[in-house]
């Protein structure tokens, strides 16, 4: 077998979650990153062998048979380039969901992140909307956390707010966020609800809490929440300031046009 360390999509998580530690989203063992992999894809790197196996403690039978790399559950995201194998695990779905079998990693006898059911079910809605959706990532933003302070929640003001605040973002994340009120984390109450809002945006926003993510690949994942927190950084930056100058809804359009994106529905006038 070759040495999975040597994976591409190895490799890409351990440089991605070493850079949203970097870039102070994941202090401590906060967040947590779930990749799709198909079978192909690990063939070269594991036998197969079954370490052990993990009850999730949900059923999402859409998932039944699918490999994920994951973070683990208490890990510090600032050590996964240290010590991968324990730090992150390569996990297959079986029984309808309910159980995850182990092929590598979490050496240390520990299991994937608490938010699991959340990713999962996540990854099971996403994969409805775009087959190409392959990540999903949570983690906490401090502007992005910091504006769920002061900023209504509602989910179209909240949109157009960050539109308005970098010409990008309605080309970036043209399906706009949405947002969900505080709710308990790790539990499978906050994996449903999350699940139902990634029907129609890849942003959820957990309100004082953080952002969950999600894309075809790390990369675009990545930027994805880098572009909606540049822009609640500078929401934050100016939300105490006159309003002099904007992003009018008729220039959006015309970014809609050059760009070749479609705006959430109904929410430009």
């Amino acid at each position: 077998m070759k040495n999975i360390l040597t994976a591409p999509w190895m490799v890409e998580m351990i440089r991605t979650v070493t850079n949203m530690y970097d870039h102070g989203w994941d202090e401590r063992n906060g967040g947590n990153v779930s990749l799709l992999l198909e079978e192909s894809q690990v063939n070269d790197y594991v036998d197969g062998a079954v370490l052990r196996e993990i009850p999730t403690g949900f059923s999402c039978p859409e998932l039944d048979g699918k490999y994920f790399l994951v973070t683990g559950t208490g890990k510090y995201f600032k050590n996964v380039q240290y010590a991968p194998e324990v730090n992150l695990g390569l996990v297959r779905l079986t029984n309808g969901g309910e159980t995850a079998q182990l092929l590598w990693g979490f050496a240390d006898g520990g299991k994937f992140t608490s938010e699991f059911p959340a990713h999962m079910m996540s990854h099971a809605e996403r994969l409805k909307v775009d087959p190409q959706n392959r990540v999903v990532m949570h983690c906490h933003p401090a502007n992005l956390l910091a504006m769920t302070y002061v900023h209504i929640l509602d989910e179209k003001q909240f949109t157009r707010t960050l539109w308005q605040m970098c010409t990008e973002c309605i080309v970036v994340f043209p399906d706009g966020v949405n947002v969900l009120p505080w709710m308990l984390c790790g539990t499978n109450e906050i994996g449903e609800a999350t699940a139902e809002k990634m029907r129609t945006a890849r942003l959820v926003v957990w309100a004082q809490h953080g952002i969950y993510g999600a894309g075809k690949d790390l990369d675009e994942t990545f930027g994805l929440i880098e572009t909606a927190e540049k822009a609640a950084e500078i929401y934050m930056k100016i939300a105490h300031l006159p309003l002099v100058n904007t992003i009018t809804d008729e220039q959006m359009h015309q970014l809609e046009a050059h760009f070749g994106v479609k705006a959430r529905e109904g929410y430009l006038a």
